[in-house]
């Protein structure tokens, strides 16, 4: 029986409660600093303020003051904070954790510099670690999930990413059920990009639910083609943008598909969409979901700004990413949705 403990009590990360318990590990769930009452709540009835159905019996739950004591003699950490608290996790959790423990993390993004580069967060945290010289064996997870879908055993298809295939390999083997299946890949920056990626373009495709609203009412027929255009654009442009990240293999893109499909279906990013197509502007949207966090706008304005930032030095073109830069207008320059959809048009012709 390995001891697994699931720092952040967010949705996701105490979703991965579910699998880890069933497969008869202890389980520890440790709320942050903001997660106080979601702890108190899990206690007094084994259940996530968010969720649906109970805990699997047996979880032990924990406030970040109790952070030493549920780490001790953890066989897995996972990472279940949002992007918001990737500086607070680096600062504030890797260094306690026991030397040469495996690490699993779920949160997606990407950190944007001056020059363009785009890091994802498990390098970010790589970096602390190797700057403390502190050993520990840190993985990431990508791909399609949703974490109310997981909690109800929906058949789901993820990527475990790591540099040490041990690690992974353990991991796995942790996690795995008969719902929750598990891929392997070393390419940590191709697929943590992939699935930061996808948040940026799922606003794009629930733009187009937004204005189907506007157009025909609320309650109208859903249009597919023009979700389905977007989509196609979209998927075109992340490729492009995994090769000028270095990471062009077809799985790498597959996984980000497979996330960006899910997350127009469901979830904040898809509301913040169709809100901005239906006429609101960046600030009105964001005001009608105050509270909501909203990492899709943090990600779409970095790509956006590393893009520019290439394109400048005559690495890239802008006309290559014209869904990209128009979310980027809406978003930084309150522009008008107006999809620029003759701008996705191409040849191929030899």
């Amino acid at each position: 029986m390995a001891v697994v403990t699931i720092v952040g009590s967010g949705m996701m990360g105490s979703a991965l409660a579910f699998p880890a318990r069933e497969n008869g590990h202890e389980v520890r769930l440790v709320g942050t600093h903001l997660d106080a009452e979601i702890i108190d709540a899990c206690r007094a009835h084994n259940r996530h303020p968010k969720f649906t159905r109970d805990f699997p019996e047996g979880i032990k739950f924990y406030k970040i003051e109790e952070l030493d004591a549920a780490l001790s003699g953890s066989s897995l950490v996972i990472g279940g904070v949002s992007s918001f608290g990737v500086d607070w996790f680096r600062d504030r959790v890797l260094s306690k954790i026991p030397e040469g423990t495996d690490v699993l993390t779920v949160t997606k993004g990407l950190m944007d510099y001056p020059d363009g580069t785009l890091v994802p967060y498990p390098y970010i945290w790589q970096r602390k670690l190797d700057e403390m010289q502190h050993k520990l064996n840190l993985c990431a997870v990508g791909g399609p999930c949703t974490s109310y879908e997981l909690v109800a055993r929906d058949q789901t298809e993820v990527c475990f990413c790591g540099a040490n295939t041990d690690a992974l390999r353990r991991i796995k083997a942790i996690m795995h059920t008969d719902y929750y299946h598990i891929s392997l890949s070393n390419d940590v920056a191709g697929i943590e990009s992939a699935v930061a990626l996808k948040n940026a373009y799922a606003l794009a495709v629930a733009l187009t639910v937004g204005i189907n609203q506007k157009s025909f009412g609320l309650d109208s027929e859903l249009h597919y083609n023009s979700q389905a255009g977007v989509f196609y654009q979209a998927v075109r442009e992340m490729g492009g943008l995994l090769k000028l990240l270095g990471a062009p293999a077809l799985e790498n893109l597959a996984v980000g598909a497979g996330d960006l499909y899910v997350t127009v279906y469901g979830g904040r990013t898809r509301l913040i969409g169709i809100l901005l197509g239906r006429g609101l502007d960046i600030d009105s949207a964001e005001a009608e979901l105050r509270g909501v966090t909203l990492e899709s706008l943090v990600v779409a304005k970095r790509v956006a700004r590393a893009v520019r930032a290439r394109a400048q030095r005559g690495e890239v073109s802008l006309n290559n990413y014209p869904l990209l830069m128009h979310v980027d207008d809406i978003l930084v320059r309150h522009a008008s949705v107006n999809i620029p959809w003759d701008d996705f048009s191409f040849e191929d012709i030899k």
